[in-house]
């Protein structure tokens, strides 16, 4: 039971490092632009997850609801 809580410590912060660095490529490609390696990737991938859950209507907010619900 021991390496399954140690386990779940370690994907909560690989989970954490993740959504920091998503955090972060948003930031420097609303400082810098899209043109900078790494950021424009995240960019369109975020815009296009948010277009794609729009375009879904309920089941979209429904999808955004259980993910949020996931990330706590």
């Amino acid at each position: 039971m021991n390496a399954l809580n140690m386990l779940r410590d370690v994907i909560g912060s690989l989970t954490g490092i993740i959504v920091s660095l998503v955090a972060l490529g948003v930031a420097a490609g609303v400082v810098f632009g899209s043109g900078v390696p790494f950021v424009g990737g995240v960019l369109d991938n975020l815009l296009g997850l948010v277009n794609t859950l729009g375009g879904e209507g309920l089941v979209g907010l429904i999808v955004l609801a259980v993910l949020l619900d996931m990330y706590r």
